[in-house]
Formats: C-alpha cells, sequence, structure tokens
C-alpha cells in the first residue's frame, strides 16, 4: 500500500512494492495521503515504487469480481487522475519498472516523468486486453503527449523501454537513480502559491477534467 515521507520540502509519495494496482483500498489511501501532501504544505510532489514495478493500473481482479460497482470503480479511478494533475505543487513520477494501463495515465498527470532506461516499460495495454479507453483517459493521454505518439501508444499496445519512452515524450528523460532525478527536478521550481497553482492547471486542462468528471 502507499506511504508517505518527506524529503526536505518534497513529498515522496511511495506507491509500494508490488503491482500497486488500483484497488479501492488503494485509492482511498492515495488520497489520504493526497490530503496529508496539500495540508501539511509540502512544495513539490514525487510518485515512485520501491519495488521493479510502478504500477499495473487497474485492479482488473477486484472489478471482474465486483461487476456491479464498475461505473464507481471507473469515476474513483478518474478523480484520482485529475487530482494529481491538478495538484498546487510540482510534480514528478520516478518510474523505476513497469507503468502500464491506468498506473502509465498516472504517471502522465505529473507534470514531469523521469524512468530507468534499463528496466521496466510504459505500456497502454488496452488495445490487446480488449478495454476500450474511458473517454477520460484518453483525453488525458492525448492532453499530454504529440499525436504521433497517442497513435503509437493507444492503438498498438506497444511496450515502450525507457529509452524509447522518452524518444516518443511519454517520459521526459531517463536515469539510473529515479527517484533522485525527479527530487532534483522539481524542488527548485517549490514554493508558488497553491491556489495560483491550482487555477493554472485547471485552466490548462480544462478539457481533460471536463472529460475525467463526465460519465465516461
Amino acid at each position: 500500500m502507499p506511504t508517505l515521507r518527506h524529503h526536505g520540502t518534497v513529498a515522496v509519495l511511495d506507491l509500494g512494492d508490488g503491482e500497486n494496482r488500483f484497488s479501492p483500498d488503494f485509492l482511498t489511501e492515495m488520497n489520504t495521503h493526497l490530503d496529508t501532501v496539500v495540508t501539511t504544505g509540502a512544495q513539490a510532489m514525487v510518485t515512485t515504487a520501491t519495488g521493479p514495478v510502478y504500477s499495473h493500473g487497474l485492479d482488473l481482479e477486484w472489478l471482474a469480481a465486483n461487476g456491479d460497482q464498475a461505473a464507481a470503480y471507473v469515476a474513483a479511478v478518474h478523480t484520482l487522475l485529475a487530482r494529481v494533475l491538478t495538484l498546487p505543487m510540482p510534480t514528478a513520477a520516478a518510474i523505476g519498472g513497469d507503468a502500464f494501463g491506468a498506473g502509465a495515465m498516472l504517471a502522465l498527470a505529473h507534470d514531469y516523468r523521469v524512468m530507468r532506461a534499463d528496466r521496466g516499460f510504459f505500456c497502454f495495454p488496452e488495445a490487446e486486453l480488449r478495454i476500450p479507453f474511458t473517454n477520460g483517459m484518453a483525453a488525458l493521454i492525448q492532453a499530454k503527449v504529440p499525436p504521433k505518439t497517442a497513435i503509437a501508444a493507444m492503438t498498438t499496445a506497444r511496450r515502450f523501454d525507457g529509452t524509447e519512452a522518452a524518444a516518443f515524450d511519454l517520459v521526459d528523460t531517463t536515469a539510473a537513480e529515479v527517484l533522485d532525478a525527479a527530487l532534483a527536478s522539481v524542488a527548485p521550481l517549490g514554493g508558488k502559491d497553491q491556489p495560483t497553482m491550482t487555477a493554472i492547471k485547471s485552466v490548462m486542462f480544462e478539457g481533460v477534467l471536463t472529460a475525467l468528471r463526465g460519465k465516461n
């Protein structure tokens, strides 16, 4: 489950040491930690993971067993993505391994992304899994990457290693020590007025937020 610590003025939200799938309990913990990040005055936030997986995204096993709750579950995932997208501070995802599906979308919701070149893949497997993107998820991806990349990533289920992910603008850079690189990228950018930051991001991504907060 996610845990929160601080590195100076930067909040470090660790997604965990497993597959870090978005179970209902995982989503609850994430929102609780994000509450703390905002209320305790962190000036920036980095998400990372302890193990070789950043996140494998949706908890498909739970979803298969709880199909009657699918709409509420997807809405909760959308809420998390929208919240990270508009956090009132600089954010970076330190991707030390696989980022798949909604886990990759969570990484895209950050302002910056750094990934290892030698471990893990950045992938949207929906085309292979026969799971269409929701309007909100598609809007998030398309707002964050060039059109050519959106086609390559969304319609093929291609697995991009770190070097390829950087070349396609799915991540900003690669590094051997992703947490250190992510901390270095956002620490100097902190200290801005939080309401102003929220307002700026909300305007920048108004279309994405509308889609994420819609019904599908």
